[in-house]
């Protein structure tokens, strides 16, 4: 069966993940056992990231405004192509944290990571698009047909829940995996009738694909698929380098009220950043517009009323569900809302 794939991947992949202690514990500053910092005295902290507008705006606005300077932290961003690959580089010390979407909820879960800050809820980032002539003009039409996707993502997420809420049995459809480009591509080359992308890779097709049709999308499924992305932490870190921990937090405390409160400014801030090279300032603010982003007051009562917690427990089961995860664990488990709390609390006496 076609969803069945996924159990073997990500099993095997999980296999391998190396568990050795993190090479870059203790970056607190101003404390023993502290690792690598500037001159000035200022915490170096690699942050493993995906380039996309939805996961790595936060990041960018802080550095370019000097908002984690303000902090006594020093960013080292590294780039990743998918969230699985970055689990893997957090787990074996290659970076510090890491910010990613879907797999947030899959990968803490199994152990060895700890979530620690929310950046955002992505309701209509994934996107099914159909070939013209391929006679697939709902998602009840997937049935027997191939699709491309990149599974354990959002956008696979996506698709899990667009099958069901319309009465397709996910084992009937075939999906492709690649990686989101070499699924994008192909699609265009004829090698499935479609393909469930995330933004921006639809300007792709449209371009592309002039005659392709956008069948359906995750803002139908709302919220039950919608993805909350943000930052994990490897246990030791977590538990060696919490202070550093507080000040990444504090200082995303200052970059979303910038964020929030003056969106268009952020938004050419991150856009002259990180991906002027990329697209159009038009094409980032459009991005942007697929996510949703809360005030910290906003995000604070989430925290305490459970809500953070629950939309990472929605993905993590259908992870379960698709045999990404062998069973469902309380997101109490690897959740750590203390952390955002507390800060919350100081930025508010500040």
């Amino acid at each position: 069966m076609a969803y069945r794939r996924l159990t073997r991947r990500l099993t095997a992949l999980t296999a391998g993940l190396v568990a050795s202690t993190l090479a870059l514990a203790g970056c607190a500053l101003e404390s023993e056992g502290s690792t690598d910092q500037t001159d000035d005295g200022k915490t170096v902290v690699k942050v493993g990231y995906l380039h996309t507008v939805a996961v790595d705006s936060h990041m960018w606005l802080g550095i370019a405004e000097g908002i984690y300077d303000d902090h006594g932290l020093k960013i080292d961003p590294v780039p990743f192509d998918t969230g699985l690959e970055l689990s893997t580089a957090l787990q074996g010390g290659n970076v510090d944290v890491a910010a990613m979407g879907a797999v947030l909820s899959n990968f803490p879960a199994q152990g060895g990571s700890k979530v620690f800050l929310a950046n955002d809820v992505e309701y209509d980032t994934a996107q099914l698009w159909a070939a013209p002539g391929s006679g697939i003009s709902s998602v009840k039409d997937l049935a027997g047909k191939k699709v491309l996707t990149t599974e354990g993502t959002t956008a696979h997420v996506y698709l899990h829940h667009a099958l069901k809420a319309n009465g397709v049995d996910p084992d009937s459809v075939t999906i492709v995996n690649s990686d989101m480009p070499s699924a994008v591509s192909g699609f265009l080359s004829g090698a499935a009738p479609a393909v469930v992308l995330w933004v921006p890779f639809d300007k792709t097709v449209e371009t592309e694909m002039p005659k392709a049709s956008l069948v359906d999308s995750a803002k139908n499924y709302y919220p039950d698929a919608a993805i909350l992305g943000g930052w994990l932490a490897g246990n030791e870190f977590y538990e060696s380098d919490r202070e550093t921990l507080d000040k990444l937090t504090l200082a995303w405390l200052d970059i979303n009220d910038l964020l929030v409160n003056d969106t268009e400014a952020s938004l050419q801030t991150v856009h002259e950043t990180a991906y002027v090279d990329d697209q159009e300032l038009a094409d980032t603010k459009r991005n942007f517009s697929f996510e949703k982003v809360y005030s910290n007051d906003e995000w604070a009562q989430m925290y305490e009323n459970g809500e953070v917690e629950k939309w990472i427990g929605q993905v993590e089961k259908v992870f379960v569900e698709v045999g990404g995860l062998p069973k469902f664990v309380d997101p109490s488990e690897f959740v750590d809302t203390q952390i955002f709390l507390d800060a919350h609390a100081e930025w508010k006496e500040s």
